[in-house]
């Protein structure tokens, strides 16, 4: 039988990998790390979370929610372990991130069908069927392989990683306990939040402006550093002007002091971090000052005068590839049909958009694997929707993507016409068709 190999052992790979194994097809998963490590990985497990331990949205009848729900309905491995592994988070699925790369990697170990080898690859096997989910740290060897094969320059941005606080050291005085509009899954307060007055937001405002911050460990990078608009470091959204924190990461919105009966001028969330909540992440809080500098100015926000970082927020660069221009729906290489690429090298931005390309990339190989031709998922579906983006974008100005509810087809023109005063009611209604599109019989037999 043709062999099938998976590089990188990520969202998307560890995902295929599952998908492979669920259709009865033997498969040999391959991790660099603990041989060679990244820059932002802490560890060898499987399917690491390195930036935020957010899943984003669980509320109904968003485009967060529906890729989750599709996933959930089609069997996703990882859906299933973020589960296992869930940690209270406001309105979002937020996970333990060391206890879910723990089940993940051990579903992985005790399925016989998967072969999990502990190596670098640099290059595409030339025997059998190849999923390059080498992720966004793909080492320099195996970028060269990729580029050599597509015959193109490969695409870049850079994506930062928020700081995580040791709970004991918030000033609990000050940081007070709960959700945006009292909303959360199960009715509890969620997140700390530590809430400034005008003259603190602007003190600290004019610090991080000062803040010295990491040059470019690619010198040729410095000048206009291309970073994903979705994931912007505060100090650069800080920069397009004094109030943009308060209307991004630092809303106060639907807040309320405990101590002053009143909003605050502005707020820094705090979102638990693991089971035992000895930890938390400062929400939207991505950046690349120096260590030092992240440690005085972070201890400027009110509650952390006193806070030890038990990691701070870094920046590492990201491998994409111009998909629109080399893959088709089935995320197969147009040049050579028995490559495909799943996870964010291959143009989405997001964990769950990674777990998604890992699904889908593991049917198609099946797919090929049994000499049929894969079938791409209907447009309709979240799922269609983000295959779609990555094979028809405008390859001249190619950006990873989130799922969004532009990326999914209009509704039809009298639908639009009826529910053109209600938008939840047009939510739901693209997430209704998308659900009720799904070939869940045929992808599960």
């Amino acid at each position: 039988m043709t062999p099938l190999h998976i590089i990188g052992a990520g969202l998307a790979g560890t995902e295929a990998a599952w998908q492979l194994a669920r259709q009865g097809l033997r498969c040999t998963l391959y991790e660099m790390r603990p041989v060679r490590m990244t820059d932002a990985h802490q560890t060898d497990r499987l399917a690491e979370l390195v930036c935020s331990n957010s899943l984003k949205s669980e509320t109904e009848n968003t485009a967060p929610w529906l890729l989750k729900e599709e996933l959930r309905q089609l069997g996703s491995l990882l859906l299933e372990c973020a589960q296992v592994a869930r940690v209270p988070g406001g309105q979002a699925l937020t996970v333990d991130r060391v206890g879910f790369a723990a089940e993940v990697t051990r579903r992985i170990e005790n399925e016989p069908l998967i072969t999990l080898r502990r190596e670098e690859l640099t290059r595409i096997p030339e025997d059998g069927i190849t999923i390059v989910a080498s992720g966004p740290l793909t080492s320099g060897d195996l970028a060269e392989e990729i580029g050599r094969l597509t015959g193109s320059d490969r695409l870049y941005f850079y994506d930062s990683i928020s700081p995580i606080v040791d709970a004991d050291t918030v000033d609990r005085n000050i940081a007070f306990a709960a959700s945006r509009y009292g909303k959360s899954i199960d009715g509890t307060d969620d997140y700390l939040n530590c809430p400034f007055n005008k003259e603190q937001y602007e003190a600290f405002l004019d610090a991080l402006l000062g803040g010295a911050a990491v040059p470019a460990h690619i010198p040729a990078d410095a000048p206009g550093t291309p970073f994903f608009e979705a994931c912007l470091p505060i100090e650069v959204l800080a920069r397009r002007g004094r109030e943009t924190l308060r209307f991004g990461p630092m809303k106060p919105m639907g807040l309320s002091d405990p101590r002053t009966g009143y909003r605050p001028y502005a707020v820094v969330q705090l979102r638990q971090e693991n089971a035992r909540a000895d930890s938390y992440n400062l929400v939207g809080f991505q950046n690349h000052l120096r260590f030092g500098e992240q440690k005085r100015i972070l201890r400027m926000i009110p509650g952390l005068e006193n806070a030890e970082f038990l990691r701070y927020g870094q920046i590492h660069r990201n491998t994409y590839i111009n998909g629109p221009t080399l893959l088709n729906r089935t995320l197969q290489l147009k040049a050579n049909p028995r490559v495909l690429f799943a996870g964010q090298i291959s143009g989405v931005e997001g964990y769950v958009e990674s777990i998604a390309t890992g699904f889908l990339a593991g049917q198609f190989a099946g797919a090929v694997q049994r000499n049929e031709t894969p079938v791409a998922m209907p447009r309709e579906t979240a799922l269609g929707s983000l295959a779609h983006y990555i094979a028809h974008a405008d390859p001249r100005n190619y950006q990873p993507a989130n799922i969004t509810f532009d990326l999914l087809p209009q509704l039809d023109e009298p639908t639009r016409h009826k529910l053109r005063h209600d938008k939840p009611a047009r939510h739901a209604e693209v997430c209704r068709r998308a659900l009720t599109s799904l070939p869940v019989a045929q992808l599960i037999d």
